[in-house]
Formats: C-alpha cells, structure tokens, sequence
C-alpha cells in the first residue's frame, strides 16, 4: 500500500468521524435504559435496592458517578443515613448504562427531579466519581461542599473510599 492511499482526504476524515460518532451513539442509546422503580434498602451511600411495580426480586443499583464513604469508614453511617432519609421506600427514576463488576446496575436516579447524585455531592456524603484523571460528573458541587465543610468535609482530612478500600479492604456486611 502506498503513502498516497494512506492519506485520507477531508471529506473521508469527516464521513469517518461522522460514521465512529454515530455508531458511539448508537451504543451509548442503545445502553441507556430508563425506568421506574421503588427504593426499598439503602445499603450504603451509593448503593441502593429497588423493585419495579412487576418485580419480585429487588435490583442492586449503584448510584452512577459518585463515591460514598465505606459503612464502616468515618462519614458511612451518615451517608447511608441520608440517602435513606431522602429516597427510602420513595419512587425513584433510575437512567442506566450497564452494570458494574460487581452485577449491580449503574445508573443515575432522580427523585422528585433532582438528580440523586449531585444532592449527596453537594451535601458532603460522597464524593464525585474520578476516573483516571476525569474528576467526575459532580466535581463542582463536591469543591462546594469542601468550602463549607459540609457532611464528610467537616473531618479535617476525609479518606476518599477508593483509598479506604485499598488500606483496608471493604467493610463485611452489617460492618
């Protein structure tokens, strides 16, 4: 093949481009699933149950781009304590995009309208997501609560959970 078959002119680069965005769409919609559904445990901070009105088993579901203390790490109590005081036995709207390696469903959820996530940023019990050097979906509401010290942000030196997690592991249920 020579240098000159090769090269790719504008409009091949363009259609290409076109062509990878929409077939990335397309997956990202296709993987977009909403739903409704009843919060009937709050586990920790950011994993919660829920069951559909025709269910019998109910889903774990883990809150889609935040990063609640570990329940046995300073602030876990408190977190679990407030996402269960805001969406426990609620009716929530969840948008997913997958399941985690743990089998749990990802998704953002929404009470009332308000995204779940960034209430639980902006109050101090969680951290935004980071992912590599992506900080996060909640990144300003997370520099928010750090300057008022609210929630978790109180502790002069909060642990983030991933650090938590690789001191010490994550706590045993019921830990």
């Amino acid at each position: 093949m020579s240098k000159a078959s090769l090269r790719r002119t504008p409009r091949a680069s363009k259609t290409l481009a076109w062509l990878v965005l929409s077939v990335c769409l397309g997956l990202v919609h296709a993987q977009a699933q909403t739903w409704r559904a009843t919060v009937v445990h709050v586990t920790d901070g950011d994993t919660v149950y829920v069951r559909g009105s025709h269910e019998q088993q109910a889903v774990p579901v883990r809150l889609q781009g935040i990063d609640a203390p570990e329940i046995c790490q300073a602030g876990g109590e408190a977190s679990r304590e407030a996402l269960q005081a805001l969406v426990g036995q609620q009716t929530v709207t969840l948008v997913g995009s997958g399941q985690d390696s743990y089998g749990r469903e990802l998704a953002r959820l929404y009470w009332q309208g308000q995204d779940v996530g960034r209430w639980m940023v902006a109050q101090g019990h969680a951290w935004s997501y980071r992912l590599g050097q992506d900080p996060g979906p909640y990144l300003q509401e997370q520099r928010q609560a750090q300057a008022a010290r609210r929630g978790l942000f109180a502790q002069d030196r909060p642990e983030q959970p991933r650090q938590f997690r690789q001191r010490h592991g994550s706590c045993k249920p019921g830990g």
